[in-house]
């Protein structure tokens, strides 16, 4: 992201073979902007080459539309039906190629850490998840679906992680410390 992290814009993606939420947020420091809230539907898309083909003429048109400084999607998580986590891993890869292909840096977050980073616990469900987001953005506009607003905190997610490494590194790095504090040093 620009600026470490300062100042930029994420595009959070849930990525989904029936339905894909995107959010997508401007940061400026702590402060967060909702820019873009929905879902790619494809439910009527019968054949699953095709609906690779729309999440990625989809993808590209949200990175053309908000010009991301970053990426930021939600992991698979485990599942015991191994054909939904192969459906659902190529329409994740299809979205990070999309990315990739316009040089735009993806982050990838486990669905646990992206609740956890929103509403301060990782079991939280997707309601708790979409009314702290409400909280902290200041949006009213109701979600057309939870994968919304589940990418919506995909992005709050990285703004967040962005935000507290900067923090972390400025107050561990001792370069950090000694430019920011030359009269502090003594040389013998």
């Amino acid at each position: 992201m620009k600026n470490t992290g300062q100042e930029g814009i994420i595009l959070g993606i849930d990525p989904g073979t029936r339905v894909m939420g995107y959010g997508v947020i401007k940061t400026a420091g702590r402060e967060m902007e909702v820019l873009a809230l929905g879902i790619v539907k494809m439910a009527s898309i019968k054949d699953p080459y095709r609906r690779m083909s729309h999440i990625l003429e989809k993808t590209y048109e949200l990175l053309e539309e908000f010009h991301p400084d970053i990426m930021a999607i939600e992991a698979p998580f485990y599942s015991k039906n191994v054909q939904s986590m192969l459906k659902l891993g190529r329409a994740q890869g299809v979205a990070i190629a999309a990315a990739l292909s316009k040089n735009v840096p993806v982050c990838e977050y486990a669905p646990r850490k992206i609740k956890m980073a929103v509403t301060g616990r990782g079991a939280a469900s997707k309601e708790q998840v979409a009314a702290m987001l409400k909280k902290i953005l200041r949006f009213t506009q109701e979600p057309e679906s939870w994968d919304a607003t589940d990418a919506l905190a995909v992005a709050v997610c990285h703004a967040n992680q962005t935000v507290f490494h900067d923090r972390q590194t400025s107050s561990l790095s001792w370069e950090t410390f000694i430019s920011k504090n030359p009269q502090r040093i003594v040389r013998k």
